[in-house]
Order: C-alpha cells, then structure tokens, then sequence
C-alpha cells in the first residue's frame, strides 16, 4: 500500500514537472525538484490513504484551475478525467465533490512552500546579466484583494469601516518580495486590511528573513523608515527607496559627493509602539544615508560610495521599481486573483498561495525561453507567455514523439511576445470607459430581495 502511494506521488510529481517545462535538456530545469516536493508532502501531509485526488494531483488541477479563463471547479475536475483517460486509468466522476474536499485537505504550507522553493530557485539560479552589478535586487510592495461576503471571511479579514454592514467586501492585505532578474515571487505575508500590526511595514517585518546578506531592497516611499533601514542594513541588506513625504531634504548640509547627491545623517527618532525596547536599544543613533535628487524625487540609499556607484545609476535602478507594480497587476488581472472566490478563510489563503505558485511556474517558463534566446526576461509578455502555454502544453503531452519539437516551438513563442518601452511612461489616473447606469446597492442584498418578493397569501 505504502508502495503503491509512493509510485502515484512520485508520478504526480513527475507529471506537474513535465507540464511545466522540467525536462532534462532545458534550462532552470530542476526548478521543481522531486526530493523537494516529497519532503514537502511527508512533512505537510504525512500519512494518507491512496484515492485519486492525492495532494499532488489536487495541487497539480489547483494550478491549472487559476491558469485557465475557465478557472471553475467543474472544469478542473473535467481535466483530471481527461488526463485519466489519457493515462488509460479508470476516469474519475464529474462530481466536483470530492475535488473541493480534497482542496479543503490539502495544507496550506504545502502550497506556501512549494511557491517558496520555486521562487528561490528560480531567483539564485538567475544569470548574471539579469542582475544588477552583480548583484541580487528584490522588489517590495503591498496590494489589497477582495473575498466572497460570508461571516466567516468578515470575521478574519473584516471589510472596512467606511462600508456599512452588508454592503461590502472582506479584504486582506498581500506584501510580497520579487526578484527584479527573474521577476519571480520569493515570499509574502498576508493578513487583515485594517487592524493592529496589519500595515505593510508589518507583514514585511514577518518575511524580513527571506532577505540574504548582499542583497538590494527596492521600494517605494512607503517604506522609507529610519528603523526599516537600520534593520536591514543589520542583516547586509541595502536599500534603495524613494524619499517620505514628511522628511525634508536639505542640499546644503551633509557631505557633498555632486549635485544633487550628498551624505546625510539621520538621527534616531522615539521608539514606535510596535518596537521592544531591548531591539529599539540596539538600533543606532545616527545612520549616514545618501540622497540623489532627480527632478522633484529625492531618492534615498545606503549605496554610499560614489567611486562605485554614481547618481545616475541609482536614478537608474530605482526606475526599474516600477517593475514590481506590473507583477502585482499580472497576478491579479492576468491571474484573476483581484476578487477570489472562495468562502472561508483557510481556502482564502489556499487560493491566493496557489495564484502565487502557478505566477512562479509562469516565470520558469519566461525565464526558460529567455536564457534559450539571450533575452532579459523582463523583456517578455507574461500574458503572451501565458497564451502560448495554454496552446502547446496539451498538444506536447499527447504527441510525446514530437514533444522536443513542440517544447521547442512553446519557448521560441514565449520568446517572441516582447514588451513595448516603458520608460517613462505618464498615465491620468482615470478611467474612460463609463460603467453601467445601475444604481447601487445601498442595503443588504437579502433585504432588497425580500422586498421584490410577491407577497405570499395563505391558501
């Protein structure tokens, strides 16, 4: 029996591997490491019973569910049948009951770590000329994603309070790391919209440890906090972040290395609530910070030494932060995690783990055909990379004595959908296209219903 279980998981693994470009002769080809995956499911799962939904296989039609425009659970179960059939097993039924309570099974670390590993993988393993003076830069920002209205999802991640009862939406707060070479996700802390300790600078505190020393932290204003800095440049980490609002930049003073760059010396502010005393203790006093001004922007760094780092080149390397707000936008309207669509909070969090590892796989695949054809792989459409995997990826399991030709001809398409320039692109925030004249909805909805309803007479 256990023999048995260890084959079908081992097939499994071989399977999800295969759909997504893990064959021998590719590069980044050991991105989906089966000793990885089976640690994982041992140490996730542990004991189970054989049935046709294992963790791998729900895993497996999980992914596919949120790659496809059809992204409902009838049609995954529908492929599972047509993968059984192909494999000349017994096909499973078209019930969708089993499917779901076998996503309900399946833990959520599982999903969170495979996502992990994938991205990790894919991020050391990335070519030198992808990085930046040799080095890694990782990308942070935070998005907000909606949920069904059940109790259950109001209770966790309660929607906020500017919306009256009934009329809105639960919402949960993402914070992610990226990688800029390879644009895959290395990590992300979810957690309620509104609340204490649910800000950004706090899920980013829980993910903190996904940083190695050397590496280069690029963000936006948001995060430009005195105690953030001194945390990270403690464990080697530098930043690259654009200047708060409410600090003031003062050419004249500081250590001048050019115009408009000099060093400066920010002192200490009170410790914050959310700080222990013993840590707020070992912070610093001062930290010398190097401030570039382009324009009206002032960027901020711990990149200090002017010899081997210019201005320009900061300027340079914090226009690319922009790249972090095209993933987030992949991820929720390519990906369709904007507004998810399952009722609980465990199978909220499963969901979004999922999006996050079908967006890795994506990037092994853009990062595949970029490493073939000598492209930066920020240079390829992750929706045209998504087109030709949906096109070719049947074909190459069925025709398994062309699959070479047809993997050859997937990648040589995902190669082929480049993006236009995006330098300095200037968008209104503005939308032309005006929504429909229904009115809104400005009671509960079983309110409204009842009220519709024909009043029912007694017999």
């Amino acid at each position: 029996m256990f023999h048995s279980i260890r084959n079908r998981i081992s097939k499994g693994i071989d399977t999800l591997k295969k759909q997504f470009l893990q064959e021998d002769g590719l590069p980044f080809n050991d991105i989906l490491q089966e000793d990885n995956i089976q640690q994982i499911v041992n140490e996730e799962v542990g004991e189970y019973r054989e049935r046709v939904y294992s963790p791998i296989t729900t895993l497996s039609a999980f992914v596919c569910q949120i790659l496809n425009e059809d992204n409902s659970c009838q049609a995954a179960v529908e492929r599972v049948r047509a993968s059984l059939v192909a494999r000349e097993e017994i096909p499973c039924s078209s019930a969708t009951g089993a499917y779901c309570k076998a996503r309900e099974r399946l833990p959520e670390n599982l999903i969170l770590r495979t996502m992990r590993d994938t991205g990790q993988n894919l991020h050391t393993k990335s070519l030198d000329i992808w990085k930046w003076k040799n080095r890694h830069v990782v990308l942070v920002d935070g998005t907000t994603v909606s949920m069904p209205d059940t109790e259950e999802n109001q209770k966790l991640f309660p929607q906020p309070n500017s919306q009256k009862p009934g009329l809105g939406f639960p919402i949960a707060r993402l914070v992610g790391l990226i990688s800029l070479s390879s644009g895959a996700l290395l990590n992300v802390a979810i957690g309620p919209y509104q609340g204490k300790e649910t800000g950004e600078h706090a899920l980013l505190r829980e993910i903190l440890d996904t940083l190695s020393p050397g590496d280069i932290l690029l963000a936006d204003r948001y995060y430009c906090s005195y105690f953030l800095i001194a945390i990270l440049l403690a464990k080697g980490v530098d930043v690259v972040f654009q200047n708060h609002a409410s600090r003031k930049t003062d050419f004249r003073r500081g250590k001048r290395l050019g115009k408009r760059d000099h060093l400066a010396t920010w002192h200490k502010p009170d410790c914050p609530d959310w700080m222990d005393k013993i840590i707020y203790a070992s912070i610093p006093e001062t930290l010398t910070i190097r401030e570039v001004k382009r324009n009206s922007q002032v960027i901020v760094t711990t990149l200090n030494d002017p010899s081997r780092i210019t201005r320009q080149e900061i300027i340079d390397l914090y226009s690319k932060r922009w790249n972090i707000e095209i993933d987030l936008k992949f991820i929720k309207e390519v990906l369709q995690m904007d507004i998810l669509c399952c009722k609980t909070p465990s199978m909220v969090r499963k969901e979004i783990a999922v999006h996050l590892l079908a967006y890795n796989l994506i990037r092994t695949i853009i990062a595949q055909a970029a490493c073939l054809y000598d492209i930066n792989p920020r240079m390829i459409s992750f929706k045209g990379a998504i087109q030709s995997f949906h096109a070719f990826i049947d074909k190459i399991f069925l025709l398994k004595r062309h699959s070479s030709e047809l993997i050859d001809a997937l990648l040589q398409g995902v190669a082929s959908h480049r993006i236009g320039r995006r330098s300095g692109r200037c968008e209104p925030r503005a939308v032309k296209r005006r929504p429909k004249s229904f009115p809104r909805l400005k009671e509960p909805r079983k309110i409204a219903q009842s009220r519709l309803m024909p009043c029912e007479h007694p017999a």
